[in-house]
């Protein structure tokens, strides 16, 4: 990633700082779990995890995780890589920031499968929690990952009729765009808001041995997101009104950077 900072400007060094901070914190909580686990048998696993209710080093690693995460995803978004495009909308940096917990998340599920694998077929010892882990990720990996392709206009788009309409053709097709996912964000409100705030309200679970709270998070982590898509759709609309029409080809879809980069790895 770039370098130079993008939003946080001389908050940038004390949000690395924090960033730091947090994750060592989180990493030393962790290791004086697992050794207490290790070492004398009754130390907290993953099951106590998910229930820290009398169990106030549960919660000092939740919250140090949490921070980790928060600081981590802030400090991150404040670089861009050189395939990004860079923020130029109202709302960009929320998108940003979500893209980053985006990769963290699918760091954590990388490493949770190969600990999944490593503690299967080496030791013998299958997890409970592995799998489930992974799939409460992946849902959230899943929703940012949309949010940010919004972002990055990255999305699927059928470039073979809009690119030969005229300018004011090309607006009016994006207002229907942003029109028709605000309908379906409030279609998706009408008919899932009581839902998801029943599940949250009892902190519906999995149904498994781990037994995490699957249902009672990503159900109404969907309509979080897609609010958030639909209020990042709107901001496109907004900064891209008074741009140049753009105009596509395959050509487009060459990354001279990744070209450029295997060429070095093969001279290498």
């Amino acid at each position: 990633m770039q370098g130079e900072s993008v939003w946080l400007g001389r908050f940038r060094r004390p949000m690395q700082l924090a960033m730091y901070a947090s994750v060592a914190i989180a990493l030393a909580l962790f290791l004086w779990l697992a050794a207490g686990k290790l070492f004398t048998g009754e130390g907290i696993g993953m099951y106590e995890m998910l229930r820290p209710a009398g169990r106030p080093m549960v919660s000092a690693m939740l919250y140090a995780l949490g921070a980790a995460l928060f600081f981590t995803s802030l400090f991150l978004s404040d670089s861009v890589g050189a395939i990004e495009a860079r923020p130029d909308g109202i709302f960009d940096f929320v998108a940003l920031v979500c893209s980053r917990l985006a990769m963290v998340g699918i760091v954590s599920i990388v490493v949770v499968m190969f600990y999944e694998v490593v503690s299967r077929y080496v030791f013998e010892k299958p997890t409970l929690w592995a799998n489930e882990l992974s799939l409460w990720a992946a849902g959230f990996v899943f929703l940012f990952a949309g949010l940010y392709a919004m972002q990055q206009r990255s999305h699927i788009r059928i470039y073979v009729i809009y690119d030969i309409m005229p300018r004011w053709m090309q607006k009016s097709a994006d207002v229907i765009s942003v029109m028709l996912i605000w309908a379906f964000l409030i279609a998706l409100i009408w008919g899932a808001y009581n839902e998801a705030v029943q599940k949250a309200l009892r902190m519906e679970t999995f149904g498994t041995a781990w037994d995490p709270p699957i249902p009672a998070t990503i159900k109404p982590a969907i309509l979080i997101i897609i609010g958030l898509v639909a209020v990042q759709a709107l901001s496109n609309l907004i900064a891209d009104w008074n741009k140049a029409p753009e105009h596509h080809s395959p050509l487009d879809d060459i990354d001279e950077i990744e070209i450029e980069n295997i060429r070095k790895t093969l001279e290498g």
